[in-house]
C-alpha cells in the first residue's frame, strides 16, 4: 500500500484505496479529523472528490467517525478553501516568473 494511504470497503464490498491530504486537531471542536480523497472526479463539478471524517490518531484501528455537525463542516471547508487559495497562489506566482 502507498504511504499515507489507507483501504476500506465500499457499499458494495469492494475495497477502495484512499490517499490522505491532512489531518488536524480542531481548536474549535477539540476533535481530529482527517481529509482524504479516492481521486474520483465529481461527475457535475471536474473537481476531485475529497471526504472527511472524525478519527483517533492514537489508536492505530480508528474506525473513522462520521461528521454530524454544521460547525465541523464549517470548521473543516475553511480550511480547504484556505489550502486551495494558497495552491492557487502559489501556480500563479510560479507562472509569473516564468
Amino acid at each position: 500500500m502507498r504511504k499515507n494511504a489507507f483501504s476500506m470497503l465500499d457499499e458494495n464490498g469492494n475495497e477502495v484505496v484512499y490517499d490522505v491530504l491532512f489531518t488536524f486537531e480542531s481548536d474549535e471542536t477539540h476533535k481530529n479529523y482527517i481529509v482524504y480523497t479516492d481521486n474520483k472526479l465529481d461527475e457535475t463539478t471536474g473537481n476531485v472528490e475529497v471526504y472527511a471524517s472524525i478519527y483517533d490518531p492514537n489508536d492505530p484501528k480508528s474506525k473513522l467517525e462520521a461528521i454530524e455537525t454544521e460547525k465541523e463542516w464549517k470548521v473543516i471547508e475553511t480550511i480547504l478553501e484556505t489550502l486551495q487559495e494558497e495552491v492557487k497562489n502559489k501556480k500563479n506566482n510560479e507562472n509569473s516568473e516564468q
